[in-house]
């Protein structure tokens, strides 16, 4: 398999889980931008494989993870030592949630912005042609970090020159960098990822150099699933703990002559309605 990538590329695979580098069995693929988004994004897929016999768990992370802000015990590390710290991070992430493989692509983030985007696409290619999942997690189309929107665009346009694979059911867009709560609840997908929460918060603590080097994204992710499990529904009881959102990109590969842009303006032009729908209403209501 890796003879097929660029030559930076590395595939681990967890002692913990006798796999056999049988790529096949994966069920649910996470593809993030840098070490620790898949533990943001793909949550539910890693949960679904975690303690599930038949359902197997596949990491694809496409950056080196070079040049992220650090501080304290971090503030020194140079960028070749941070990536080496990030990617044996994200190697004991996936020792902990019993991932199947990890993939690192290890393109410099540049390289997913521009027209080297060619090589990204062409392992991602060769990856998802590998492993021949049911559900993929990525990143949401409206995110505000360039390189996660870069990274979604990337997998979908491989999708759309692979074909769409035989087992594959759905293409997830999640979130990070921008919460999809803002989506009216017809757009959105809303995942229980009630179970696991120590297995959640372990997965999240793995990534020191992000968390003591100056972001707590093991507090926010958590806080964030609370609220969002809370905040669903303004007249029904919880019906779970812990939720995240996700934005549906399948139509984008079924039906590829789907404009981008447009598909993303429609979300956009549904808030909007449904605000000014509900601002007309009362109004009118109160005269």
């Amino acid at each position: 398999m890796l003879s097929k990538l660029n030559p930076a590329a590395e595939l681990y695979l967890p002692s913990n889980r006798s796999n056999n580098g049988n790529l096949e069995l994966t069920t649910h693929l996470g593809i993030g931008a840098h070490q620790d988004d898949l533990e943001i994004i793909a949550i539910q897929g890693i949960l679904a494989a975690y303690d599930h016999p038949g359902k197997y768990f596949t990491g694809v992370i496409v950056t080196d993870g070079r040049g992220a802000p650090r501080s304290g015990p971090f503030a020194d590390v140079s960028d070749d030592s941070l990536w080496e710290i990030r990617c044996e991070e994200q190697r004991k992430a996936a020792r902990l949630g019993n991932y199947h493989a990890q993939f690192f692509l290890n393109h410099p983030s540049q390289a997913a912005k521009s027209s080297e985007q060619k090589i990204v696409i062409s392992d991602l290619k060769h990856i998802i042609q590998s492993t021949s999942p049911e559900i993929i997690y990525t990143h949401n189309l409206v995110d505000k970090h360039d390189t996660h929107v870069a990274v979604a665009l990337c997998v979908i346009q491989a999708l759309r020159e692979t074909g769409l694979p035989p087992n594959l059911k759905k293409v997830y867009g999640c979130e990070v960098w921008r919460s999809l709560d803002w989506l009216i609840d017809d757009d959105k997908v809303p995942m229980d990822v009630s179970n696991h929460l120590d297995l959640q918060g372990a997965l999240l603590t793995v990534f020191e150099s992000q968390i003591i080097g100056g972001k707590r994204y093991d507090m926010a992710s958590i806080g964030r699933r609370q609220a969002n499990a809370t905040f669903y529904q303004s007249h029904e009881n919880d019906q779970s703990t812990h939720m995240v959102y996700a934005m549906d990109l399948t139509p984008l590969i079924d039906h590829p002559e789907i404009g981008i842009e447009h598909f993303v303006s429609r979300y956009i032009d549904n808030l909007a309605d449904d605000v000014r729908g509900r601002l007309n209403r009362l109004r009118r209501d109160s005269v």
